[in-house]
């Protein structure tokens, strides 16, 4: 039996920008306003399986760039699924055991899941690990489990169940052989903390890309409406796009089934899990963006949308405030939520708009 194992990078933005003069404040107030740079410092690196791509556009930030990787290297030292400081790997060997005392942060990463978990009605689930483990999508392992391993597994999947004890810091799974599995929103928490250290310094103008999850701060220096953000084409492996919209100091964060998948007997079986079924989703979508104003958010989202489907997805998006989306279908259909309307500028020929009102409830 051959396996064809094929990944893409998750670079699904194309950021068109140029640097404009922002100013400067007097030397003698105690914060100095930064001046924009002409060129970026930018830093790029690989942590938590994707590549990190930090641009700041100001002169003299070096320092700050430093910390920021400081940042996001403690980041993976705690969540990556097997580090030996991986508090996650911690919580996950403790299940039906004991609880494990955690950092703040991944307390904190666990509870901003909780929205989406009840939102989604547990298509989102951060305890989708035992799956997770079976199919093992993204590494040298993957395989398609025996139908007898997904119904083994599937009991375990329960995010109710997770014991978060914010006072004490402590996290517990009650059942062996559960597991959390952050990877689905752990990318825009760090995005979050990144803005808000970059904030901190004084930066107003920085992009902050975690292989798919990208904040932009301030607006672009090319143009006073914002940054053209590109929504990649998910059938490219990346450079393409389908439009285009414009936004300002936001989050997109684009999930598609072409980021990590693999073949087996001629099916591609991609990483997008159904925590209902143990099996990936099997929908028409093949890539969704997700516009929040945090990052966190988006990211939560943009895997609640693709389980939801576009129907009951875009209800969801039309609930929330500040939230937009745009779904591009496997058939080359494109959907935005009523807030892009008129705002997201089709761009690629081999794509077509479809209104929203086909998939407004009755």
């Amino acid at each position: 039996m051959n396996k064809i194992f094929k990944y893409k990078s998750r670079w699904f933005l194309c950021l068109l920008s140029l640097m404009i003069f922002i100013g400067c404040t007097n030397q003698s107030t105690q914060t100095k306003e930064l001046a924009v740079s002409k060129t970026p410092l930018t830093e790029t690196e690989t942590y938590l399986d994707t590549v990190v791509q930090l641009k700041i556009y100001h002169d003299g930030q070096e320092k700050v760039m430093e910390e920021a990787f400081d940042l996001v290297r403690h980041f993976d030292d705690i969540w990556s699924p097997n580090g030996t400081k991986s508090e996650v790997k911690q919580i996950n060997q403790a299940a039906g055991d004991h609880p494990v005392k955690v950092s703040k942060d991944t307390i904190d990463v666990l509870l901003d899941g909780q929205p989406y978990e009840e939102k989604s009605q547990g298509y989102f689930d951060l305890t989708v690990d035992p799956i997770v483990r079976l199919w093992q999508i993204g590494t040298d392992q993957a395989r398609v489990p025996e139908e007898s391993e997904i119904k083994a597994a599937l009991p375990l999947i329960d995010y109710q169940q997770i014991e978060i004890k914010p006072d004490e810091q402590t996290v517990y799974l009650p059942q062996k052989g559960m597991g959390v599995q952050i990877g689905s929103i752990a990318k825009g928490y760090i995005a979050d903390r990144l803005k808000e250290l970059f904030e901190s310094k004084g930066i107003t103008t920085a992009i902050i890309n975690l292989g798919g999850n990208v904040v932009v701060m301030g607006q672009s220096p090319s143009r006073e409406d914002g940054w053209n953000v590109g929504v990649q084409d998910p059938d490219e492996t990346r450079g393409e796009v389908v439009g285009s919209v414009i936004i300002k100091d936001s989050s997109i964060v684009t999930s598609g089934i072409y980021e990590r998948f693999f073949e087996q007997d001629g099916k591609m079986y991609h990483h997008i899990l159904n925590p209902k079924t143990g099996y990936p989703v099997d929908n028409d979508i093949s890539g969704v963006s997700v516009f929040t104003k945090e990052s966190v958010d988006g990211d939560a989202l943009s895997t609640t949308l693709f389980a939801l489907g576009v129907k009951d997805g875009l209800a969801l998006i039309e609930s929330l405030d500040e939230v937009e989306a745009v779904f591009v279908l496997k058939d080359h259909r494109v959907i935005t939520s009523s807030g892009l309307e008129g705002r997201f500028q089709l761009t690629n020929d081999q794509y077509k708009m479809e209104t929203i009102n086909a998939y407004r409830g009755n």
